[in-house]
């Protein structure tokens, strides 16, 4: 035992033991994440497999087989797994009929049977991805740069409160009142329907979180002059006030001059009545006597 305590006070022992230690840290920390590496893809090409049977039961029969796209509907080679979400994460797709545009409705999918479609379409052609959760994040986005970006790219068509508002052809800015962030962000990559598209080369990944902020934001802002008329404009309560105001004034004023028939004026005219028969009696009467 004195021999064996003897060795253990010795410098080398030690360093023999901090190597053996990092060479047992080091083999754990190899096997765990080369179990993650390989975990990794084959979770990705589950969710594919998973999508591409889910794509070619309900949605292969507009988009084609291979998604190459039909008469009813475009290819999705290369549209990216954001052009999926959005469209399905809003319940425009699948579509009911078509039409110059879809519009938002109940979701049919589940969150991870979208993914999983997305994840498919992904893999046929590239395209741009789901942002992440801190892309569609709003913390520490700036509202005011964002109101100023809302207002130079997106006012003219959905409205400045994001309301939404009329386009040509029978299509619409949706209103923005029900969007996600994600949803949102998907949209500016992609440009559905009507809608142009916002690579980060025309708006950063910062300007786009500004203007979901400044988007998000105006969903809780009170309304200090009083009924909001679904936020489509600043003056109009007054323009409502104005056209009703006239109206009932116009409608006053017909029933302060529609001409009034008093009791006396009602026996007046039926002895007038009266009288023009009994002309009418004599006057018939003559004629067949003269015959």
């Amino acid at each position: 035992m004195g021999w064996i305590n003897a060795r253990r006070r010795r410098p080398v022992a030690g360093y023999a033991a901090l190597l053996l230690g990092l060479v047992v840290v080091t083999l754990l920390y190899g096997a765990i994440t080369r179990t993650s590496a390989q975990a990794a893809p084959t979770t990705a090409l589950q969710n594919i497999a998973n999508g591409k049977a889910l794509f070619q039961a309900t949605c292969s029969s507009c988009h084609g087989l291979e998604a190459q796209g039909t008469s009813q509907a475009p290819s999705l080679i290369g549209a990216g797994a954001a052009a999926v979400y959005f469209q399905m994460s809003t319940g425009r797709m699948p579509a009911k009929e078509l039409g110059a545009e879809n519009e938002r409705k109940p979701v049919t999918f589940s969150n991870q049977a979208i993914l999983d479609i997305a994840a498919y379409i992904q893999s046929l052609g590239g395209g741009p991805p789901i942002p992440t959760a801190a892309q569609g994040s709003t913390a520490g986005a700036d509202t005011g740069l964002g109101s100023q970006l809302y207002s130079a790219n997106c006012a003219q068509c959905h409205g400045f409160a994001g309301a939404g508002g009329a386009l040509t052809y029978g299509k619409d800015a949706p209103p923005l009142t029900q969007a996600t962030p994600t949803q949102i962000y998907t949209a500016m990559l992609t440009g559905p329907e009507a809608m142009p598209v916002f690579s980060d080369g025309a708006l950063s990944p910062q300007a786009k979180r500004d203007i979901i902020a400044y988007i998000v934001d105006t969903r809780t802002e009170p309304n200090p002059g009083g009924f909001s008329l679904g936020r489509t404009g600043p003056i109009t309560e007054g323009a409502v006030i104005f056209i009703g105001g006239m109206g009932f004034l116009v409608l006053i004023a017909l029933w302060l001059t529609a001409k009034r028939r008093e009791p006396w004026d009602v026996a007046q005219s039926q002895a007038q009545e009266a009288q023009e028969a009994q002309e009418a009696q004599r006057t018939a009467g003559t004629s067949g006597t003269e015959h």
